[in-house]
């Protein structure tokens, strides 16, 4: 964070400043990173104490104080031993103090903002963007999925004088939220990778969802750029809702920056990217075809940051994993592959890593698909876990192994297309599933695991990889 005084961050956050025991007032310099837990924190930063909806972050302002914290923001007086700054609402008063660092580095005419936000895809593409951008100047961008009003902000407050680009993932579960998001740090360049189901439930439908991803490009002005999916016609009916320059990404070959010759591999995806009438082959290691949508989006905002096609691709090139838990190849004794992309999943994904398993089985090997519930589709989720049961059938999956009882409906539509005999499984949970895998997996099988977070299954995709490591 930038260096302020503790009675300018007061002032940007509307708050009533009480010095600390140990001399810190107003005129008390911070610049060290902000904090929502306690845990996290380290000499010489903000503990925010945020009241949440099973703990209280008060009752920890004294680890905070332990562990190094210059000052604490609360909603009520707590430990005096550092100054505090009592606010009306913690996570407001986070935001605040945000938008007011974002704005006096964006002023001083360094910083390049790229928000992201999309149903699907935003954490793959906001890291092959960080590191195009780390080859620019330093970069900022957000750690994990911290893409709400909490993750956001912090992300945000990590910016400093010599920040060049920052890249802020922006999430939402209802309207309006990445509108605030963005009002906190303006970007100068705003994406949308696609709308699709991923949270319908929240959301409350898929209209719902389009205005909501559109308030990533709605009040963008005319020197802004907007990069958007030319294949998603959603995300390309927000062309007209947007004055910014509007930059194409796609398969289509109306794409400003679009992909051909596709190919996958259980190693890579290789394809030709065309841009500016330049093209290059591509040899990228993050597994799934779906993938090369976030990379050409990548390569869209790269070419608006500056960067020529050439370094682009080597940053394709060089990148080896999505994120954790993202399309991650395990395992390999045997010549058994254990792909684990349990980190989250939409009817969108789900079907696109299915797809890609039927391409990249070993031809003396089977396809195993190890399936977990899908969350947040609300009135869509039966009849999209039925689809995607139809799908691996249709796909010509070897075994379905579907985990936990929200995924059931998985397991009954795959044996009701009749195609089958035996070679879909249903267990209640992962160890019942896991002891069933590990007896009954053959040498050169491919084992996809695929589930929402809520579902857990990530940490079985571990086991199974580390099993046959």
């Amino acid at each position: 964070m930038i260096a302020l005084t503790l009675a300018e961050i007061a002032t940007a956050i509307r708050g009533r400043l009480i010095p600390g025991a140990d001399g810190s007032g107003p005129e008390t310099i911070v610049a060290g990173e902000s904090q929502t837990d306690s845990r996290e924190v380290a000499p010489g930063q903000i503990f925010f104490a945020r009241e949440g909806e099973e703990t209280d972050g008060h009752n920890f302002a004294d680890r905070a104080v332990d562990a190094g914290a210059a000052a604490l923001v609360v909603e009520r007086k707590v430990d005096d031993r550092v100054a505090q700054i009592v606010v009306d609402d913690s996570t407001v008063a986070l935001g605040a103090l945000a938008t007011e660092v974002v704005r006096r580095v964006r002023d001083a005419g360094n910083l390049t903002i790229v928000g992201i936000t999309g149903s699907n895809g935003k954490t793959t593409t906001k890291n092959l963007v960080a590191a195009m951008a780390e080859r620019i100047g330093a970069t900022v961008a957000s750690a994990k999925s911290f893409n709400n009003e909490v993750g956001g902000p912090l992300t945000m407050l990590r910016v400093a004088a010599d920040t060049r680009t920052l890249v802020a993932e922006m999430g939402a579960s209802a309207e309006g939220e990445i509108a605030r998001l963005t009002a906190m740090a303006p970007p100068h360049i705003g994406v949308v990778l696609t709308v699709g189901l991923a949270h319908a439930g929240e959301f409350g439908g898929i209209e719902t969802t389009f205005r909501t991803k559109s308030e990533m490009v709605r009040d963008l002005p005319e020197t802004a750029i907007a990069v958007l999916n030319r294949d998603d016609p959603r995300v390309a009916k927000m062309q007209e809702l947007t004055r910014a320059q509007v930059h194409w990404f796609g398969l289509s070959d109306s794409a400003d920056v679009r992909a051909t010759d596709i190919e996958s591999s259980a190693t890579d995806t290789r394809f030709t990217i065309h841009a500016d009438g330049e093209s290059l082959p591509v040899s990228f290691h993050v597994l799934g075809e779906h993938h090369v949508m976030n990379a050409l989006a990548a390569a869209a905002i790269g070419r608006a940051l500056g960067l020529p096609l050439s370094e682009i691709v080597e940053t394709l090139e060089a990148a080896t994993l999505a994120a954790p838990g993202r399309m991650e190849v395990l395992g390999g004794r045997d010549g058994i592959t254990i792909i684990n992309d349990a980190y989250n999943a939409s009817p969108d994904s789900m079907s696109a890593a299915l797809r890609t398993l039927a391409q990249i089985r070993k031809p003396n090997g089977r396809s195993v698909a190890v399936l977990g519930a899908m969350s947040e589709l609300g009135e869509y989720s039966i009849e999209e876990h039925r689809r995607i049961g139809l799908q691996a059938v249709r796909l010509r999956i070897s075994e379905l192994v579907v985990v936990g009882t929200e995924a059931r409906q998985l397991h009954i539509s795959a044996i009701n297309e009749g195609a089958w005999d035996g070679e879909s499984k249903f267990f209640e949970t992962q160890d019942e599933a896991f002891e069933y895998l590990s007896e009954t997996l053959q040498p050169d099988d491919t084992v996809l695991v695929k589930s929402s977070n809520a579902a857990g299954l990530q940490r079985l995709g571990d086991r199974l990889g580390e099993a046959h490591a």
